[in-house]
């Protein structure tokens, strides 16, 4: 079973980074398009970025581009989101998820635990 492991979440004030970082237990990561969502209480959960299978194309909610990059490792199975110059409004649960290539947006079947970034002014 694909599990996608998160790491990296927590407090920060305005204007500091954070990565996270996503770790999936599949043989064939390469396969899978990435991405990464965020959802706030009685919210729908948003997209916030997405990469292809090899890392040569990415994707960024308007929110976010400029200061979210987001990058993968295949050798390590691993996915990250650097989040520079974070404000307040991006305080959420951000969650990991993957799918077997497709598209950059619609829907992803895979799902990680969910870590709250929390962005204080």
């Amino acid at each position: 079973q694909v599990q996608l492991i998160e790491s990296g979440g927590g407090l920060v004030q305005a204007g500091d980074s954070l990565r996270r970082s996503c770790a999936a237990s599949v043989r064939t990561f390469s396969s899978y398009t990435m991405g990464w969502f965020r959802q706030t209480p009685g919210k729908e959960r948003d997209f916030v970025a997405a990469v292809n299978w090899r890392g040569s194309s990415t994707d960024y909610a308007d929110s976010v581009k400029g200061r979210f990059t987001i990058s993968r490792d295949n050798a390590q199975n691993t996915v990250y989101l650097q989040m520079n110059s974070l404000k307040p409004e991006d305080t959420a649960v951000y969650y990991c998820a993957a799918k077997i290539f497709g598209t950059l947006r619609g829907q992803y079947g895979l799902w990680g635990q969910g870590t709250q970034v929390t962005v204080s002014s």
